[in-house]
């Protein structure tokens, strides 16, 4: 076998590589050491910055306070100043005018044929009057409104509720404005406010020039053998009639009527809270049927075709939104020559 000898350079070259190596190794190693030594003290710097260094201002500085205290019947209470998740068992009429729309709400309202296809999508959230707490919980919300002051209890666990008990805002106007301030939309309540006095304006001018001054005006339910009447703040017509257009039950009931906002009639008594026009809520009787009927064809109105039937889903509600569309709906009748 040939035997090879290393030349005196290759020798050098081999002595001389591994110490190179090893140079570079350590120099690797010294590199790392610095470049970790730096970042710590970066860290180091940034967490120990000196207390009385300036800091930049953060917006929560200068927004407006997350929440206001506002005087309900359950006395003082903190609601948020924007609130993003309303549920609202009552006032979804003045919510929606408000271009506010709400998460959740019972299915009665849901329903409400005056403004139901702006309500798509809301949760259900329960019987009105009884809404599920656990439906409630589901939605997360930030605040909860409601006219039924027994729920304040429950609901008030849940989120910041306020209680508007039935009756206490009186029309439209107190309506729109109570909860223009409540929501901060106290620009878009005046704005829709204005168009709605402009359209029952329109409305009650044209139902002056076409019926008397004097004539007299009956809000009345029939259901079965029973009949019901009511006064100017409890659905059925009596807001567009006696608020928005301004006529009058006849007058010998009138106090009675304002006062009590309603009350059943029998037969005997149906005469004398009859006025010269009436606007009867029923589901299933027409203006024929009650001209055939020998005690509601006996009286004037209906002799004289003075009578409006309408079905309780275009007559119970009462919100801003159905009493305009309504106040419209009954000048139409009052001025086609009827």
């Amino acid at each position: 076998m040939k035997k090879s000898y290393s030349s005196p350079n290759s020798r050098k070259q081999w002595i001389i590589f591994p110490l190179l190596l090893a140079l570079t190794l350590l120099a690797s190693a010294c590199g790392n050491n610095t470049s970790n030594n730096s970042t710590g003290s970066a860290a180091a710097n940034a967490t120990e910055a000196p207390a009385s260094s300036p800091q930049p201002e953060t917006p929560a500085a200068t927004a407006a306070p997350a929440f206001k205290t506002v005087t309900t019947v359950n006395g003082d209470i903190e609601v948020p100043t924007a609130p993003q998740r309303i549920v609202a068992e009552e006032y979804l009429g003045s919510l929606i005018a408000l271009n506010t729309i709400p998460v959740g709400a019972p299915g009665l309202t849901l329903e409400n044929m005056y403004f139901k296809e702006s309500l798509t999508g809301v949760t259900d959230t329960g019987t009105y009057g009884k809404m599920s707490p656990e439906n409630i919980i589901a939605l997360n919300p930030d605040l909860i409104i409601s006219g039924n002051a027994d729920s304040y209890e429950t609901l008030s666990k849940i989120a910041p509720t306020v209680i508007v008990p039935y009756g206490d805002l009186k029309d439209a106007h107190a309506e729109l404005t109570y909860f223009g301030k409540l929501l901060g939309k106290e620009q878009e309540a005046a704005d829709w406010l204005a168009d709605y006095d402009k359209r029952i304006a329109a409305a009650k001018a044209r139902v002056d020039a076409a019926i008397p001054a004097d004539a007299t005006f009956s809000i009345l339910e029939h259901a079965d053998k029973s009949t019901w009447v009511y006064g100017d703040n409890f659905g059925r017509g009596g807001q567009p009639v006696y608020q928005a257009l301004g006529r009058k039950p006849p007058t010998e009931v009138a106090a009675e009527i304002m006062e009590k906002q309603w009350a059943e009639l029998s037969a005997e008594t149906l005469g004398k809270y009859a006025g010269d026009y009436l606007v009867v809520t029923d589901n299933t009787q027409t203006v024929e049927d009650f001209q055939a009927d020998p005690i509601w064809g006996s009286l004037p109105a209906v002799k004289n075709g003075h009578i409006y039937v309408w079905k309780e889903e275009r007559s119970w509600y009462y919100d801003p939104i159905a009493v305009l569309a309504q106040t419209e709906e009954l000048a139409d009748w009052l001025t086609s020559g009827q």
